[in-house]
């Protein structure tokens, strides 16, 4: 099943969000949905923490065996990947909000990206219009579940494009950086002496 990464479902050109029967059982579901990747957002910050500290030892214990010339080079390439892992990682965990605030910029509240929920999203705002949006919201059940679905699709979209892409590139670039470093040492005859 192929998936589409270029663009969000346009809801502008579909129908409306309807929810014919709200319900408890509604509230469950969108609650442990959201729990659920609040959770995996968790653990990817524990996986690149993990990711930082294994690669900074690693540059702590390579660094002395430069001077040896036996080991120079392969040290280099682990080295070189440790610190590699160390910049992904970093911007795993990093908050992806804009360096510059615009408070003059309002955002767009039809985009699909809009997340009346967010922080990064309603920021822009006044207090007037926040609240205006959330009343409006809050006072028609298909509205308010729309806002919740949205903020799960927002959510799952940066956790799969701004945290796990980058932990999986810093695990890969790890794990090439040991195998290549060992390469290095075998093809220079330096690895048992």
């Amino acid at each position: 099943m192929e998936e589409n990464k270029s663009k969000p479902v346009n809801r502008q050109d579909s129908k409306k969000f309807q929810i014919n029967h709200p319900g408890q059982y509604l509230d469950h579901m969108i609650k442990q949905t959201r729990t659920h990747h609040v959770q995996l957002s968790i653990m990817a910050d524990s996986k690149a923490n993990m990711l930082l500290t294994v690669a900074t030892v690693v540059i702590t214990l390579s660094v002395p065996h430069l001077v040896d010339p036996k080991l120079r080079w392969g040290m280099l390439v682990l080295i070189v990947f440790s610190f590699i892992t160390i910049v992904l990682s970093t911007y795993a965990v990093m908050p992806k909000l804009p360096l510059m605030y615009k408070p003059d910029q309002k955002p767009d509240m039809q985009s699909p990206f809009f997340n009346l929920l967010f922080f990064g999203s309603f920021v822009r705002l006044s207090l007037d219009e926040y609240v205006d949006a959330m009343e409006e919201v809050m006072n028609d059940p298909s509205s308010s579940y729309e806002a919740m679905v949205k903020e799960v699709y927002t959510l799952g979209v940066f956790l799969a494009t701004k945290k796990y892409r980058f932990i999986r590139l810093a695990y890969l670039a790890f794990i090439f950086g040991v195998f290549a470093s060992m390469m290095v040492l075998i093809f220079t005859g330096n690895l048992m002496g």
